[in-house]
């Protein structure tokens, strides 16, 4: 990790780059993909065949956007980690921590109600970003919350 990194400007969103660039590139190609194969159909096939297709392949698009949404956002208030199923809203008295342990895929934050969540915002695959998105937010955490100092 680098040494002390100064917080940055609040309102900040930290999400992963690579993570959002799959996911919406595979969302493109299914949806894209599932209506040229419901015009391309030879006739036996219905016209609901084909609206069930792009239903389908809209749904997978819908999966992959739970996907790519994830993202971790600080403001004055506290902290919103956005994952594909739950959003967490935590003030800055709550924060006690964030980790990013080498091999780990994403980072973890520390509650004081003993909760740890995984920030899947912070993409442990991302090494250097993700070290840089970890420091900043440890320093939201000393000047913000109530963790004890280093």
């Amino acid at each position: 990790m680098p040494e002390t990194v100064p917080p940055p400007p609040l309102p900040v969103v930290w999400r992963p780059k690579k993570g959002r660039l799959v996911a919406y590139g595979f969302a493109v190609v299914m949806v894209v993909g599932a209506i040229v194969l419901g015009v391309a159909l030879p006739p036996p096939w219905g016209v609901s065949d084909r609206i069930l297709i792009v239903m389908f392949g809209g749904m997978v698009a819908y999966i992959l956007h739970l996907l790519g949404r994830c993202r971790v956002e600080a403001t004055e208030q506290g902290i919103k980690l956005v994952n594909p199923l739950k959003i967490h809203r935590y003030e800055w008295p709550e924060v006690l921590d964030v980790t990013l342990i080498p091999g780990e895929p994403w980072a973890k934050i520390d509650f004081a109600d003993g909760a740890t969540i995984g920030a899947m915002g912070i993409q442990g695959s991302e090494h250097g970003l993700a070290e840089r998105q970890v420091a900043e937010l440890e320093a939201l955490i000393r000047v913000k919350g109530e963790a004890p100092d280093r």
